[in-house]
């Protein structure tokens, strides 16, 4: 039998390859670059670089910005204050004319400070330097009190040796209550005014932008400048200040230590504030060097308390005590309309003579006791977290 012949089959037809790229294709692929977004030109840099750091402007920018717009809002509100007669820059040493002095002062700091706080990035809100801690309003009461009772410790020391005199009262009846509240409010405006100005704002702004080496140079024109413009023996309290607190800020800067700059800044600040004293009538080196020293005193304040709230409350209980309530000699100048009256006697480095008990070489003890009291009722807690940033680096 023949074999059953099979139906022929299909012939597979071989799949189409897939198309594959030119030679000119993949060497396209090949050279082609990621297209990177243009950079701006060196001179848009540079001037970038030398106004913005890493947070924004430059510490050096804002504090010239900030001073500018002090000055220019401070003489806006000024000059509407001497056209409605609120204002006598020629009047005595009274109630009325540090209110309205002061409140010029510190219209200025807010406006100023607002202003400088929205350039910055930071709302616009002047609180943001030094001034948003914990409990400020019990921190500014406990201030008041601890500066109520040092100047009344270094009277009653000065009356108990015989450097100091009471006389008679100077108020009666409800004189005493209205012009001591009067002079409450315009020493709780000093407070707010040099703290504002030395505590708050350049405190805040130097610790993000200061150095040991930029410290250095500050202070070394401000010792320069006494040394070319002024005489006595008041600027010695200046040149004790940036003595002293020379080697702890270069040890703090040869060992790196964090947080550095805050103390660097105080030393910048607390100098400064003995030196814009030495413009004062009356006033001796110990009066400056106090002044220098007590403004330490508040930086370390801030670092304990979190803000400048307990430093602001001290200032005014302090002053309001000296100038209102013993009726003292302060700077040469004893206020209208105070409570008390006191004298000073014998040596002025005892009696503080026309510096009134500022310028004893008691008020070291005063200001320690400061020290001492602010340790103790804050010291033992943890240190209080600053709102200030990251420190600035600065070459």
């Amino acid at each position: 039998m023949e074999p059953e012949m099979q139906p022929p089959q299909p012939e597979t037809q071989p799949s189409e390859p897939e198309a594959l790229p030119t030679e000119a294709a993949a060497e396209a692929a090949l050279t082609t670059e990621p297209v990177l977004p243009a950079r701006d030109p060196w001179e848009t840099r540079a001037v970038r670089w030398m106004f913005l750091g890493s947070q924004g402007l430059r510490a050096g920018w804002s504090v010239a910005l900030f001073i500018l717009l002090l000055g220019l809002i401070g003489a806006g509100v000024g000059f509407v204050f001497f056209k409605t007669h609120l204002f006598d820059p020629k009047a005595h040493f009274t109630a009325s004319f540090l209110f309205f002095g002061e409140l010029m002062q510190v219209a200025g700091l807010v406006g100023a400070a607002a202003i400088v706080a929205l350039i910055e990035g930071r709302r616009g809100n002047p609180l943001v330097f030094n001034l948003t801690g914990p409990r400020r309003t019990a921190r500014f009461f406990s201030g008041l009190a601890v500066g109520f009772l040092a100047l009344s410790a270094l009277v009653g020391t000065m009356a108990w040796g015989g450097w100091l005199q009471f006389g008679p009262a100077a108020l009666t009846g409800a004189a005493i209550y209205k012009m001591g509240a009067f002079w409450g409010c315009a020493f709780v405006l000093v407070g707010c005014s040099e703290e504002g100005l030395f505590r708050c704002y350049l405190q805040f702004t130097l610790t993000r932008g200061i150095n040991f080496w930029w410290a250095l140079g500050i202070i070394a024109l401000i010792c320069g400048e006494l040394l070319l413009t002024r005489k006595g023996n008041g600027p010695w309290g200046v040149y004790i200040m940036a003595l002293l607190g020379l080697i702890p800020c270069l040890l703090l800067h040869i060992r790196k230590t964090p947080g550095a700059a805050f103390w660097q800044a105080a030393w910048v600040t607390s100098t400064l504030f003995g030196f814009v004293h030495t413009g004062n009538n009356g006033e001796n080196w110990i009066g400056i060097f106090a002044a220098a020293a007590i403004g330490f005193v508040f930086c370390v304040s801030i670092r304990v308390t979190g803000s400048a709230w307990w430093a602001i409350g001290c200032h005014a209980g302090w002053d309001w005590t000296e100038t209102y309530f013993f009726g003292a000699i302060d700077s040469g100048n004893v206020a209208t309309g105070h409570y008390l009256t006191t004298t000073p006697v014998g040596k002025a480095l005892w009696s503080g003579g026309t510096d009134g008990p500022e310028g004893s070489v008691l008020v070291l003890g005063a200001i320690l006791l400061i020290l001492v009291a602010l340790l103790a009722i804050y010291g033992r807690k943890k240190a209080a977290t600053l709102p200030a940033p990251a420190i600035e680096q600065v070459a």
